[in-house]
């Protein structure tokens, strides 16, 4: 009887032992994640007053309404616009893109390290990215989906971010400065107020490249799309 009760004692010991090092390990891993709130609390004043510049030049009050990003691939400059209750254009500013991975063409399964092409939204926002701080782009929407399914592409990939740092692999690396404003644009006026456009390079320039013959059926299409709206943003 005494063995099974010093039995108990040490098992209970030893989950004790346990429990209080798990505690403290999670609390130690979960004490540097951040809310977005929290994130903004450090830079947000900085990278708007960083700004505010841009913003005074273009006599546009901040925060805006509605936002758009337009990310050229071949030029590796994303555009900031503004766009107005009454569906004016406002150029704002532009950002060099300090690395974009992949080539002209669309983004069509996960491994490609295609930049997608086409009309996306913001779906989230990640305050603790491994790249400082990062935007989630809605890749893939539904029109990518429906184009997967029709050729038999399961695994469309995703995971595409406008971030912090000079690193990336499908996505947008805008270094850090540049992702704190981003970022605060987007909590300041609320991601479902953004809209993103990514194209292979600047259509209102240079006019919808040659599409190579192994391109999908659709990608005509969808330039011809992105061309039209493009010209609603004229410099």
């Amino acid at each position: 009887m005494g063995k099974k009760w010093l039995i108990r004692f040490l098992l209970i010991a030893v989950f004790g032992v346990f429990l209080l090092v798990g505690t403290v390990f999670a609390a130690e891993y979960f004490s540097d994640k951040k809310t977005v709130k929290e994130r903004i609390a450090e830079f947000g004043d900085e990278a708007r007053n960083r700004m505010k510049p841009y913003f005074e030049q273009a006599k546009v009050t901040y925060p805006p309404k509605q936002l758009t990003f337009i990310g050229l691939k071949e030029e590796k400059t994303l555009e900031l616009w503004v766009v107005t209750g009454t569906g004016k254009r406002i150029f704002i500013r532009d950002y060099p893109i300090l690395a974009a991975s992949g080539v002209a063409g669309p983004k069509l399964r996960e491994g490609d390290r295609q930049v997608p092409e086409g009309f996306y939204g913001i779906e989230s926002l990640n305050p603790n990215s491994r790249y400082h701080v990062s935007l989630r782009v809605s890749y893939p929407n539904d029109e990518d989906r429906k184009h997967g399914k029709e050729e038999n592409r399961e695994r469309l990939g995703g995971d595409i971010m406008i971030h912090g740092k000079s690193a990336s692999i499908g996505c947008l690396a805008m270094g850090d400065p540049a992702a704190e404003e981003l970022f605060t644009l987007a909590a300041d006026i609320g991601q479902k107020h953004v809209t993103v456009i990514i194209v292979p390079c600047d259509f209102r320039k240079k006019g919808i490249p040659e599409i190579p013959s192994d391109s999908p059926v659709w990608v005509s299409d969808l330039y011809k799309r992105l061309d039209a709206e493009l010209k609603r943003y004229g410099r």
